[in-house]
């Protein structure tokens, strides 16, 4: 079955080149030249991606992004800018996007992230499909399906980055990941020199579930190495 994947960006030059590259990756492509259509088209419609504009008319990519994920919209969301300085603003808002890429950039990058971001999405699907749902530690429910974490019966509410590095690790507790190893399995790419992304959604995610930051219960540190998911 084909990927249906919108492109909302307002270059129309962008646009068909993206087209003509997702088409070969046998993809339906849907466009919009406004953040306003774009949102519109995002919420009524099913996509396996978006790839998003940070620079768009009416309404800016970060603000479209904002809005798909507060209506729990979990469709991954590749996010395009011109300028480099925009990349950890990006990161640092959290607004939900998954990836970005700076323009100009090269098509056989964009190719492998795009790649890199459906097999992430086979693999959550094939979580989800597994019999175990559910996983439990303690007062830690991680409802796989539902995409819910409650803690002490209380919803914990997480990005989706947050969860999908948080499903990673409890799925496979004591098992120890580097931080470049976790970069390329959550976020679906080997960059050299962003682990500290990694570092920050570790530390985002100890503050929402860890009653002891400085004591952590659920993500361990392994010293050397990178973390793991407690298997005690």
């Amino acid at each position: 079955m084909k990927k249906q994947v919108l492109v909302v960006e307002d270059d129309p030059d962008i646009v068909e080149l993206l087209r003509i590259h997702l088409e070969d990756l046998e993809c339906d492509v849907y466009s919009a030249m406004t953040g306003t259509s774009g949102l519109e088209m995002a919420e009524k419609g099913k996509y396996d991606l978006i790839i998003l504009d940070l620079m768009l008319p009416e309404l800016d990519g970060l603000e479209v992004c904002r809005s798909i994920r507060a209506q729990k919209v979990y469709t991954p969301v590749m996010m395009l800018t011109a300028r480099v300085e925009e990349i950890d603003k990006i990161i640092g808002l959290e607004t939900g996007a998954d990836d970005y890429m700076t323009k100009p950039f090269s098509v056989r990058e964009f190719i492998s992230r795009v790649k890199a971001i459906f097999r992430r999405v086979n693999m959550i699907k094939e979580q989800i499909l597994a019999p175990k749902k559910i996983l439990h530690f303690h007062d830690l429910n991680i409802d796989l399906e539902k995409r819910k974490v409650m803690l002490h019966n209380k919803n914990i509410a997480l990005t989706p980055k947050e969860f999908d590095l948080l499903v990673l690790m409890a799925s496979h507790p004591g098992r120890s990941y580097k931080r470049d190893e976790l970069l390329n399995l959550v976020w679906g790419y080997e960059f050299s020199g962003y682990e500290h992304t990694v570092n920050s959604h570790v530390n985002r995610l100890r503050a929402k579930l860890e009653p002891d930051v400085s004591n952590p219960k659920y993500i361990l540190t392994t010293w050397g190495i990178g973390y793991k998911f407690n298997d005690e």
